[in-house]
């Protein structure tokens, strides 16, 4: 457990609690309101630890496997009154050069569990932190009156900011490659595939949530209130923007390969159309020295003092004159 605090009115009480006692303080006391409930964070608990949080705040099994085990798509749950989201974060990996990077995006989870009075947040990855995320809702109290979904508004808003950073720092890495591809030098396909690869992961990060935080304000209303509902459909747009611009990227780099393979093809055939000159050029000579290799007794200019320097002569004319028409035909 990172941290457990109890919010009254967006107000953080002073002291520390388990689980357990934050939560039976909160139901404990009528605080008029119902702006009244206790936040835990857990980063990768294990099973036994999971399970008495999930004892405590009476969490669906599924949703607790879920948490524990990980590596599950961004995707919405409701069991009764208790919502379960589960977000893919992405982290960008910084590095020199696109060339040498082995890997660009890395990916974490964090799994949110609302109820009328609590959140419980499970973090998977190191870099999910949250306490960024807490602080700020606990300066700026007037968010966390809202209630426990305003905490999960603050981590869906957070993730899809995220996403927003690791596109724009991306597409750097997509410009290199680009101006790479189109330029004299020879691309390394390896590096444009392993950067759609990342993008790819990407995608699989972001795509997904779409669907889950569209039936997060259409369908959970009785739920959220209407104002935290408006804050939703602001992270909503943002994560659509952020879900488009990676789509964009993936086929930006798919026509980037193509535009290699179409590279190396063109290539093959310049370099078999000059094989093809010099072969012309070399079949001249060959082809006379063939006919005066034959030995026949009555050849043309066998006997004649000047023969053998006139089919020199006469050889290297034609390959002279072969060399300058593939030059000029842009063979050579």
């Amino acid at each position: 457990m990172v941290d457990c605090g109890i919010y009254v009115n967006g107000q953080r009480l002073p002291g520390k609690y388990t689980h357990g006692a934050a939560l039976e303080k909160v139901r404990g006391v009528d605080y008029s309101d119902h702006k009244t409930f206790v936040w835990i964070g857990l980063h990768e608990p294990d099973e036994h630890q999971m399970q008495a949080v999930a004892d405590v705040f009476h969490l669906h099994p599924l949703a607790v496997e879920d948490a524990i085990h990980a590596h599950q798509r961004p995707k919405l749950e409701r069991y009764d009154d208790t919502l379960f989201l589960v977000l893919k974060t992405v982290n960008y990996v910084p590095h020199e050069s696109v060339t040498l990077a082995h890997e660009i995006v890395e990916t974490g989870e964090i799994m949110v569990f609302v109820g009328p009075d609590f959140v419980v947040t499970v973090r998977h990855g190191d870099h999910t932190g949250l306490a960024g995320v807490r602080k700020a809702m606990e300066d700026e109290q007037s968010h966390l009156k809202l209630g426990p979904y305003s905490v999960m508004h603050a981590i869906a808003d957070h993730v899809v900011d995220s996403y927003r950073e690791v596109t724009q720092l991306m597409e750097c890495d997509i410009d290199d490659i680009e101006e790479d591809a189109f330029s004299t030098r020879n691309t390394d396909i390896a590096q444009i595939y392993m950067l759609k690869r990342e993008v790819v992961e990407l995608r699989r990060a972001v795509a997904p949530l779409t669907a889950a935080l569209h039936r997060l304000v259409t369908e959970n209303k009785d739920l959220i209130s209407k104002e935290v509902v408006r804050y939703f459909r602001d992270v909503s747009d943002h994560q659509v923007q952020a879900a488009e611009q990676i789509n964009s990227y993936d086929e930006m780099l798919s026509s980037l390969v193509q535009a290699e393979l179409a590279k190396v093809g063109m290539q093959q055939n310049t370099d078999m159309r000059k094989i093809s000159a010099w072969v012309a050029i070399a079949a001249v000579p060959t082809m006379i020295a063939g006919i005066y290799g034959m030995n026949f007794e009555h050849m043309p200019e066998l006997e004649w003092t000047w023969g053998y320097p006139a089919v020199l002569t006469l050889m290297f004319s034609v390959c002279l004159v072969l060399y300058r028409t593939f030059r000029h035909n842009h063979w050579l």
